[in-house]
């Protein structure tokens, strides 16, 4: 346990490097905690908390600087929000993919860090499908999801339908199935397959892979907006080599999707100190993430991926705020 002239020496030593960049000597430390103590006993407690694994001296320098041990502790003990640092922002309703690039925008403008937002987690039911005939064999698959979000897929069918009979299917599939879950359209259509005219059931096989194409297809996407604010990152672009990684992390969207699905389990604000993630598996990176709802259910995953040296009051309150707006503008347009 460290006693409060540790903590205070500690907090000073990581506010000190979060808002300069460089190594915390003994005579600064000193005057920047206000304490009357000589420099021979700082350099005792700098020794203490050095032997704890919580700072570490840079080879070039005689100061110090945190570790990720040392910027968890902080974090988790020493850490005060601040609140309303920032103007009033908005999220304005739209189709949810719109919301969730506005919101990963958002973050990297308020952080100059990288906004990253897992897409809302989607039952997989549709509304409404629609065939367009484009050409000979060649039909566009509309599919309209319950809170109004579009896709489209091209299929290519055995048999040349006619738009009459395409408009005659959509509508006796909106009418019998739709509301239902992917897997109950399965179902029923096994057990009414027999029933149903040959076109029909057809289409009706055709709009279900269609739509569960597009249903994954959406579990799996993350946006992630910012990528470049790295570049004037001091603790990045002094090392190319870490850069690169870090470019290489955001190529790996799989990597960011476990991460945000690590976060989803979570309530409040959760934060990932350099390599504590195993997702992000080296120290110079951190996430600030939390989770956004709909109704009062968890959708979806969003935060800020930066530095380990970020000011962590700041990224909270950009993420907690975001997360909010986020859960607004998607529960509004319900």
């Amino acid at each position: 346990m460290l006693d409060d002239r540790a903590k205070l020496l500690l907090k000073t030593l990581v506010e000190r490097y979060i808002a300069e960049g460089q190594p915390v000597g003994s005579r600064t430390l000193s005057r920047s905690a206000g304490l009357e103590l000589s420099p021979a006993t700082i350099r005792n407690v700098m020794s203490d908390l050095e032997a704890l694994g919580l700072i570490t001296s840079p080879h070039t320098s005689a100061g110090r600087i945190p570790t990720a041990r040392g910027y968890r502790l902080f974090v988790d003990t020493m850490l005060t929000a601040q609140r309303d640092q920032f103007p009033a922002q908005s999220l304005a309703p739209d189709q949810p993919q719109k919301v969730i690039a506005n919101a990963a925008n958002l973050l990297s403008s308020l952080s100059q860090f990288v906004g990253v937002v897992m897409a809302p987690r989607r039952a997989s039911v549709f509304r409404q499908i629609e065939f367009l005939r484009l050409s000979d064999r060649r039909l566009l698959v509309i599919i309209v999801s319950p809170d109004g979000d579009v896709q489209n897929r091209v299929i290519f069918p055995e048999v040349d339908y006619s738009q009459s009979q395409l408009v005659e299917a959509s509508n006796y599939i909106n009418t019998h199935f739709a509301g239902l879950s992917i897997e109950q359209v399965r179902d029923r259509l096994k057990s009414e397959v027999d029933q149903l005219r040959g076109e029909i059931a057809s289409l009706m096989q055709a709009a279900v892979e269609a739509s569960s194409e597009v249903m994954t297809a959406a579990q799996d996407e993350v946006v992630i907006a910012g990528e470049r604010n790295l570049l004037a990152v001091t603790d990045f672009s002094s090392d190319m080599g870490q850069l690169r990684r870090a470019f290489e992390l955001f190529e790996q969207k799989a990597q960011i999707m476990r991460l945000l699905d690590v976060s989803s389990k979570a309530e409040g604000v959760r934060i990932f100190i350099g390599g504590e993630s195993h997702v992000v598996p080296f120290e110079e990176l951190s996430v600030v993430s939390a989770n956004y709802e709909v109704d009062g259910q968890v959708v979806g995953t969003l935060g800020v991926i930066g530095p380990t040296r970020m000011p962590y009051d700041k990224m909270i309150q950009i993420v907690d705020i975001t997360s909010r707006l986020v859960t607004n503008a998607l529960s509004y347009r319900k």
